[in-house]
């Protein structure tokens, strides 16, 4: 199986939508139900620099995806011995290019002040996946073949002995243009799924909607993560209309890391 260096920008594509929705002006919040609360956006990622997006609540009648972006803030983020400042890079984006700040293990505290809030959140970045495999390189799935669709054709493998918690991220590189069976219905060509603390998750003809070229990541995520994921009632994104959980203290959105490992896969 071909192993392909993470990209980080593949990730934040998908992952992007575990927060559009947090823009959205709620009834309530997790702090309050102040609705002048800021909306966090960020993913911290080992060995890569450091962004974080703050926007203001919206309206949910508002087409934008979020709200006016916030700036002037006073970005800070702890890892417990030290403390760096974030840079306005762009307005309501706070950037720090040091890619050696972020390692396994530490516990990384996010603050800054907003209006009347003292605004803070905290995650621990998990370890690298290890020995993320596949069994074949790529699948075929067809009716015609007489497999069930729940037979496992591929399985992926990774190594878990602490039952970390991972989501499987599924990128169709070829994006819609060849879908594989009507009967998946509406379904979406990138999807994420919960391996819910395994070592392995199968592969079957249901997995897939469209044909093309994947990249499938294994990202090792925190307990923010999957509760956000868990909270979307149709189970294949993290994002969606009911109130969503937060770690982010005086504030909405989250701020959690993660690491990941990716491979290539071809379904036809």
């Amino acid at each position: 199986m071909e192993i392909k260096r993470y990209k980080i920008k593949h990730l934040v594509l998908l992952f992007i939508a575990a927060v559009m929705l947090y823009a959205c002006k709620k009834e309530t919040t997790s702090a309050s139900n102040n609705s002048n609360l800021p909306v966090v956006q960020a993913y911290l990622v080992a060995g890569k620099p450091i962004t974080v997006n703050v926007f203001s609540q919206k309206a949910l009648t508002d087409t934008a995806k979020f709200g006016p972006a916030i700036k002037g803030l006073k970005v800070s983020i702890s890892d417990g011995s030290n403390t760096i400042q974030l840079t306005q890079s762009s307005t309501g984006a706070y950037t720090y290019a040091d890619s050696t700040f972020l390692a396994t293990g530490k516990t990384y505290t996010l603050s800054f002040s907003y209006l009347t809030y003292a605004v803070s959140a905290k995650t621990v970045m998990p370890a690298k996946p290890v020995n993320f495999a596949a069994t074949h390189s790529g699948m075929t799935i067809d009716a015609l073949l007489g497999t069930s669709v729940l037979d496992t054709l591929v399985n992926l493998t990774w190594t878990n002995p602490d039952s970390l918690r991972s989501v499987l991220v599924f990128n169709n590189l070829d994006g819609t243009s060849f879908a594989a069976d009507t009967r998946f219905g509406s379904a979406s060509a990138n999807f994420e799924l919960n391996t819910y603390q395994g070592s392995s998750y199968p592969l079957t003809q249901r997995t897939f909607a469209y044909y093309g070229h994947y990249q499938i990541m294994l990202c090792n995520v925190n307990v923010e993560y999957i509760n956000l994921l868990s909270s979307n009632t149709t189970g294949s994104t993290s994002s969606s209309l009911s109130n969503q959980p937060t770690n982010v203290v005086n504030g909405v959105g989250i701020f959690t890391a993660m690491q990941a490992d990716t491979l290539s896969f071809l379904v036809q």
